[in-house]
């Protein structure tokens, strides 16, 4: 028998365009002699759908495509992912088509992402279909995991899910599908959803996963791709696990970011991002990824230096504009600066300068920022990360805003492993200058990052604790941190979770993203 895992890049809402896609691959299958094909969760609508889930002409949509799909699939079974409507409500499906028709449709049981809870219903959970004389058991998402007394006459098991990327989650998934192929003695095909959504990326890698556990196929990564596995023939298991790619941090990161900005933009309808170029290592990075997605020719820069600018930082800028190949104007900010502060003498005057006046700096950047962005299209990247998002080390309304942040959940430390990175492939692109410098603001003369904060090295470690792995502040303190540098991160953590509220949409790299994973209360007494 030969099975064929088709990985595709949805869009939600594209109803009709996905169907497109669909259809195409089932050609492509059926071309490649395939029996059956398979598809990602929830593939006809896109995913996450959120509220258009409860729409009913939403769903009917999706029917009605599902329908055009069907009449596809003469002489191949093709099992699809898509949302419908049950007397209880909007299920997750896997669709059974074969003979032109929609013959089956087996429902998702076990709810448990946040971005599915309160659009749809448990249904029956994983069932099994006939294919060619086999058996075979279809498991939607997480039911997967859920698997149990499977019947022992049951030749394959078939899982359509929609896992998003997160550093460090591919080791637990191919871990976990190897364990659930072994204890059940039954082959695996997994396939996955690929592709940016929003603030959501699929990473793809679908794979198969022999009776012994060994995985025997792999499908591309931040890919389209499309294989055919034959059951009756020999694979040799994939030597590496999990494998050298999966096991690239920093490469895989890289990936998961340009593909992220690329389909927000693609799937947005935007073609073109401005940026603020410091000289610094956050706006350094996210001017590199913008340039190797959209293109130097659509990526323009800012240069925007007050009188606390270093003259090092402004031809820092340059430097790496002009190594980019990008568009970009030098636009001094000393005179608006001192005309605001001017301008507020009857509220401010007398009074010493403090965050008031370095706030303004940041602040008026982006409001010509937002102006190049009005004028002529330039959709404005926001340049944020993590360490600097939790502490609330960032301007509201002023380094907190644009229409994207890109690496808004990358801790500082993984943001220079991503520049280092990219000047290894890429050829130094990003002066030396910006990597070895001591992090800073720039908001009063000679200000550095270090004033307030230990080293960021030690303040991630910290962080990935508090945030990552949900340490109690005893336990990182009894992990031999300094108890003093601990609590100060941990009451800059807690107290700006309203600045977090208000951040642009960030790409999530992470498996503990803000607002998402990790969701507190606006306002919170608690605080331990």
């Amino acid at each position: 028998m030969k099975i064929a895992l088709a990985q595709l890049n949805y869009t939600v809402g594209d109803i009709e365009g996905n169907a497109s896609r669909i259809i195409g691959a089932v050609e492509s299958a059926k071309s490649a002699g395939a029996d059956m094909v398979i598809f990602a969760e929830q593939a006809v609508s896109g995913s996450p759908a959120f509220d258009l889930l409860c729409k009913t002409t939403f769903l009917e949509l999706c029917e009605e495509h599902l329908e055009r799909i069907a009449r596809c699939c003469n002489g191949i079974v093709a099992v699809v992912g898509v949302p419908a409507l049950s007397s209880e409500g909007t299920i997750s499906a896997a669709a059974v088509l074969a003979g032109g028709e929609v013959v089956r449709m087996i429902g998702k049981r076990f709810i448990t992402a946040r971005r599915e809870m309160g659009y749809l219903v448990p249904s029956h959970g994983y069932e099994y279909i006939n294919v060619d004389g086999k058996k075979i058991a279809v498991a939607v998402g997480d039911d997967l995991n859920h698997i149990k007394d499977l019947d022992m006459d049951a030749d394959f098991i078939v899982s359509v899910n929609a896992r998003r990327y997160g550093k460090d989650v591919l080791d637990y998934r191919y871990d976990t599908l190897r364990r659930i192929a072994f204890a059940n003695g039954k082959p695996l095909f997994f396939v996955n959803n690929v592709g940016g959504s929003g603030e959501i990326i699929y990473d793809g890698t679908s794979c198969v996963v022999d009776s012994r556990g060994g995985i025997t196929m792999m499908l591309k990564s931040f890919e389209e791709d499309l294989a055919v596995y034959d059951t009756e023939a020999e694979y040799e298991p994939v030597s590496v696990m999990p494998y050298s790619e999966c096991n690239d941090h920093t490469r895989m990161l890289y990936r998961a970011a340009c593909l992220g900005l690329h389909d927000f933009f693609a799937k947005s309808g935007y073609t073109k991002a401005c940026i603020g170029l410091s000289g610094g290592i956050d706006s350094a990075v996210n001017a590199c990824l913008a340039v190797h997605t959209l293109g130097r020719e659509n990526v323009r820069a800012l240069l925007m230096p007050s009188q606390f600018s270093s003259d090092h930082s402004v031809a820092d800028a340059r430097v790496l504009a002009e190594n980019l190949g990008i568009e970009y104007n030098v636009l001094p900010i000393t005179e608006i600066y001192k005309s605001v502060n001017e301008t507020l003498i009857p509220v401010t005057g007398g009074t010493e300068f403090d965050s008031t006046e370095e706030n303004i700096q940041s602040r008026i950047r982006t409001v010509l920022l937002m102006a190049l962005q009005n004028k002529t299209g330039y959709v404005l990247l926001n340049s944020s990360n993590k360490s600097e998002n939790a502490l609330g080390f960032c301007t509201l309304y002023g380094d907190t805003a644009g229409a994207f942040s890109v690496t808004g959940d990358l801790y500082k430390t993984e943001v220079y492993a991503l520049a280092r990175y990219i000047n290894r492939e890429f050829g130094n692109i990003i002066p030396e200058n910006t990597l070895t410098k001591e992090p800073s603001s720039e908001l009063h003369p000679d200000q550095k990052d270090s004033d307030i904060l230990p080293p960021y090295d030690v303040v991630d470690a910290i962080l990935v604790r508090m945030i990552d792995e949900g340490q109690h502040r005893e336990e990182i303190i009894n992990a031999g941190f300094d108890s003093e540098v601990v609590e100060k991160i941990h009451s800059m953590l807690m107290s700006n979770e309203k600045k977090r509220y208000q951040f642009p949409p960030v790409l999530r790299l992470s498996s503990c993203a803000f607002k998402h994973e990790r969701l507190l209360p606006l306002i919170n007494k608690y605080g331990d």
